[in-house]
């Protein structure tokens, strides 16, 4: 059984046991969270799909950690001008493990 959820602004396919990062979510370690925003669930050969989200669907998750991505480095160029900028960014994530799917 699977389900794709949209958080974040992306959509992740998930399933039970599952651990993945999403953009930073403002909850405790160790808490539950709940995704309700369920485009899909498929469950062997029964596909149920939403338009654009299925109405009484929830995905239970449990926040694991919170941390950082690793530096994405941004470097900008014009030629023969004498232009250079260099810049870094670090994105903010949440560490969820999925617990249930209804």
């Amino acid at each position: 059984m699977y389900a794709v959820v949209k958080t974040g602004g992306k959509q992740y396919k998930v399933a039970v046991g599952e651990k993945l990062k999403v953009e930073q979510i403002p909850a405790e370690l160790d808490s539950q969270i709940e995704l309700n925003e369920v485009l899909m669930i498929a469950d062997g050969e029964a596909v149920k799909v939403g338009t654009p989200f299925i109405e009484g669907a929830k995905v239970t998750a449990k926040v694991v950690a919170h941390g950082r991505h690793d530096k994405v480095r941004i470097f900008k160029m014009r030629r023969r001008k004498h232009y250079q900028k260099r810049q870094g960014h670090r994105q903010n994530f949440t560490q969820i493990e999925i617990v249930a799917i209804a």
